[in-house]
Order: structure tokens, then sequence, then C-alpha cells
């Protein structure tokens, strides 16, 4: 076996890893604790979706099964992140989250795109399409 091979299914079996992780970890519950281990360093892998959210908020309620089932059709490629705006203050304050639900969408350890409100999916999809495949 060439040194190429070799590369080839040392990248193959990485993916294969990290699409086998996505799986079994489309949605998860992210704090102020973890959020740099979940969002920002995990958003190197997939495009991490982060819904800032509160039980309260009505539109919240509305908009997270649209993020979830986006989520769930694009498996392996994005993982969405609650936020639980009442449970980490620091986030919020962080992200200058003053409305919610607020999703911030994150690749390659920054904020690419965001949006406050809950719109419908095609809107949605409208932000989450353009950075799919980055």
């Amino acid at each position: 076996m060439n040194e190429l091979e070799k590369i080839r299914r040392r990248k193959m079996k990485k993916l294969k890893e990290k699409i086998e992780k996505s799986q079994t970890e489309i949605k998860i519950e992210v704090n102020d604790n973890n959020f740099e281990e979940k969002v920002i360093k995990q958003s190197n892998d997939f495009l991490i979706i982060v819904d800032f959210w509160a039980e309260w908020c009505m539109p919240c309620l509305m908009l997270g099964p649209t993020l979830e089932k986006i989520t769930e059709e694009h498996r392996g490629k994005m993982v969405l992140a609650k936020v639980n705006v009442d449970k980490n203050p620091k986030l919020s304050q962080l992200y200058g989250i003053n409305s919610i639900p607020a999703v911030k969408i994150f690749r390659h350890e920054k904020i690419v795109d965001e949006f406050i409100g809950a719109l419908p999916e095609s809107q949605v999809m409208g932000y989450i399409k353009k950075h799919l495949d980055d």
C-alpha cells in the first residue's frame, strides 16, 4: 500500500468516526461551562446551530421543532445546541442576547450567521443552507 492510499484510508476513518458521533448527537444542551468544547471546538467539524431560548417563550417553543427537523434532515453535517438563557446568563451576556429566540450559526470557531425570531422553516433553511458545505 502506497503512502497516498494510507493517507486516504486514515482520512476516511476519521470522517466515518465524525459521522457516527454526529448520528448519536444531533441535539445537545450546552451551558456556560461546556460551550467552548461543545460549540466552539466542535464547529470545526460540523455546522453548529445555537438556539438561545427559554421555557416561558412561546416563539422559542414554536421555533424549536423546526430547528430539530432541519438538524435531523442534515444529520452528520450539523448539530443543534440549545442554550437556556435563564440558566446561562454568562453566555447570554457574552453573545448579546436581548431578544429570544435568537439563533447563532457557528462554523470554524466563528459566528457565520444569525437571526432572531420564530421564522418559517423555509427562511430558517435559507440561513443554514449557505453554510452547510463550508
